[in-house]
């Protein structure tokens, strides 16, 4: 199962991307303070970022967080997907295949989809690439902008 959170959802989501944020799947971990505004920003409807919470037979497996973007080099939309997440306990039933399917069902009307992946993470690797993802040679440069405090 897929479906956006809801405010029910939100202790768990929070515990998950602890677990996210403490895996190799990341270069970096991040204040806990970014979870509960990233949670806060998915419920109250922006039109910026959706989360998703995964369900294995009644369990929570997973989570996904999409942000959305425009693109004049493609001509519309962008989706990209900020963080996928599966559970150790839930990996190998296919919940990754399933997850990036409903994302395609769920924008049908984006242009690109983008994502980040750690080099080391090739099981994540292969499965973007089943699902024709290709490397986007560009080289990532940001600017991290002071938080008010």
């Amino acid at each position: 199962m897929f479906r956006k959170i809801t405010d029910s959802d939100a202790t768990l989501i929070r515990k998950m991307m602890m677990e996210f944020y403490s895996s190799p799947a990341v270069l970096h971990p991040v204040p806990e303070s970014y979870f509960d505004a990233t949670i806060r920003e998915a419920l109250s409807g922006s039109p910026y970022v959706d989360c998703y919470l995964l369900d294995w037979e009644g369990q929570p497996a997973g989570y996904a967080l999409t942000a959305k973007s425009w693109s004049n080099e493609v001509g519309g939309l962008v989706v990209w997907l900020e963080e996928a997440y599966v559970r150790e306990a839930f990996r190998g039933h296919g919940l990754g295949s399933q997850l990036l399917q409903e994302l395609e069902n769920t924008y049908r009307d984006a242009a690109r989809f983008r994502l980040e992946v750690e080099e080391e993470n090739k099981g994540a690797i292969r499965l973007y690439q089943r699902f024709g993802y290709v490397p986007l040679d560009y080289r990532q440069m940001v600017r991290e902008c002071p938080k008010e405090k």
